[in-house]
């Protein structure tokens, strides 16, 4: 067991999970609040190091594997280290500490040969929890685990209020962006419907929701976290392509002998399972609503 304990969270290496605590100071950012504890199991991560700071605080940083988290998928490497929930911040007295434990997770990797440059074919780690919602700057975004809906303020533009509310079922998206405000450029949430025209400008799009610099912690959290959430709904980024499948008979489903759903159908019905799982673990479903949802879902494959 390595563990490490600072002002601004805690980290703990089991062998097998490396769990993240953030802490309940104001100096802990309000993505890292809202987002929570988080298991890392050793299979999603690709590396780890160790800053010393000199007279400075140093830094433990976790590297993620490609396709392993839903929140580095739409973040990357575009949130500020104080926001970065993969970063502790690590006092002088505890450097030791902070290297032993980045050892540790580099020989679990290393003992359990964990393909650490190949992509995640699937998250490994879940989804923020649903339903959720963004609040920006010019309106405000929900994703209740099957529809997206877009609602604007007084502030948004009239190209948006033309347009009215958007709602937009997750079978009919396609991917979901966040941008982060750098300088005088605005930061947005953008979603992307199946087929939709080139984008316009944050401020006029009405599949956009603006974010405004001067409140970039609050709407940071609350946008990464809402394209993080959708994300994990759609098809993995990264999961095989039809073209990578075997062809022939062999690779015919034995569904379509039985008159059961086709290829399309059977990821649509997964993704609904997936979807209800989450609302499950989010507390929107009750044991029994879930049961009874997941059966009529079971009843099409």
């Amino acid at each position: 067991m390595a563990e490490i304990l600072q002002r601004t969270g805690s980290w703990t290496f089991d062998g097998d999970t490396l769990r993240i605590v953030p802490g309940s100071g104001k100096q802990v950012q309000p993505l890292r609040k809202s987002l929570g504890e988080v298991a890392v199991p050793l299979a999603a991560i690709s590396g780890i190091s160790f800053e010393p700071g000199g007279r400075k605080p140093g830094r433990l940083r976790l590297r993620m594997r490609r396709g392993a988290d839903p929140v580095t998928e739409v973040a990357g490497t575009k949130l500020p280290d104080a926001s970065d929930p993969y970063q502790l911040p690590v006092e002088r007295d505890r450097s030791g500490a902070a290297e032993y434990l980045a050892d540790e997770v580099r020989y679990a990797l290393l003992l359990e040969q964990v393909p650490v440059n190949e992509p995640c074919d699937r998250f490994l780690l879940p989804g923020p929890a649903i339903p959720i919602t963004a609040n920006g700057t010019d309106g405000s975004a929900t994703f209740d685990g099957e529809h997206v809906q877009l609602t604007w303020n007084w502030m948004a533009e009239d190209t948006k209020t033309t347009a009215g509310s958007r709602k937009i079922a997750l079978d009919d998206l396609r991917a979901v962006e966040w941008t982060p405000a750098i300088g005088l450029e605005h930061g947005s949430v953008r979603i992307h419907p199946v087929g939709d025209q080139p984008a316009l400008k944050p401020e006029h799009d009405p599949n956009c929701l603006l974010l405004w610099g001067i409140r970039q912690a609050r709407e940071t959290s609350d946008a990464v976290l809402f394209a993080a959430a959708v994300t994990a709904c759609l098809p993995h980024p990264h999961a095989p392509t039809p073209e990578s499948a075997p062809t022939g008979e062999a690779a015919q489903p034995k569904a379509l002998e039985d008159g059961g759903a086709s290829g399309e159908e059977h990821d649509v019905l997964l993704r609904r399972l997936e979807g209800l799982a989450r609302l499950h673990r989010g507390g929107v479903l009750t044991d029994e609503e879930f049961s009874a949802a997941k059966q009529a879902v079971l009843s099409h494959f």
